[in-house]
């Protein structure tokens, strides 16, 4: 079978292939931080991205193993909060897709795996490493097995510094490879938006 993970945003313009995927390769993660959960309600799927615990499903992954085949001029990204997390969704459906750091300089990509095959995914990612954040999660979280962001850095570094030392790091698709500075033009939320959508989630979620 094919390491290679197709994925797609909802509305199938922005679409690509996630390259040599495995437990080997990558990080299969459950998040339920708050950051996570807004975005996605106020995007508008929660439905098919959250589970009932507020987690999404991520795989976290070398930066130059995604290959964009449509719709890179659909993608827009955004910062939550002042922390250097970028956020990116498709404009099309307003479907997010992946996370990176603000640029090329840290290498990794996250992608959504509810924009991944279904029928293949679970083959290849494997079963979840463990819960990041599961305080922020939603009902009782006690029995989800956690981990820590820590133990998700030590298993993220030596792929960091295989991507530093050959080059790759210039090959990720979301930063330009001369200016490492990420392709769409990142918006940062004030504090006024922030709090309206936080506000706008929470009414989301309990209806």
């Amino acid at each position: 079978m094919s390491s290679d993970l197709a994925f797609a945003c909802q509305c199938g313009t922005v679409s690509g292939t996630l390259l040599d995927v495995g437990p080997g390769q990558g990080d299969h993660v459950i998040c339920h931080c708050t950051d996570c959960q807004d975005l996605t309600r106020h995007l508008g799927h929660a439905s098919h991205v959250l589970d009932a615990h507020g987690g999404s499903a991520l795989y976290q992954s070398r930066c130059a193993r995604m290959r964009l085949t449509s719709g890179r001029d659909r993608l827009a990204c955004v910062h939550l909060t002042d922390k250097p997390t970028l956020r990116w969704y498709a404009t099309c459906c307003n479907m997010p897709v992946f996370n990176s750091y603000a640029n090329g300089k840290i290498p990794y990509i996250t992608t959504q795996l509810a924009a991944c095959d279904p029928a293949t995914r679970a083959a290849l990612v494997g079963p979840p490493l463990g819960h990041l954040f599961t305080h922020d999660g939603i009902g009782d979280t006690s029995a989800l097995p956690r981990m820590s962001m820590g133990q998700l850095m030590r298993r993220f570094f030596p792929r960091m510094i295989k991507d530093m030392l050959s080059g790759d790091r210039r090959r990720c698709e979301l930063f330009d490879a001369k200016t490492l500075q990420p392709i769409a033009e990142p918006r940062r939320l004030t504090a006024e938006e922030r709090q309206a959508l936080r506000e706008g989630s929470t009414k989301t979620a309990t209806h």
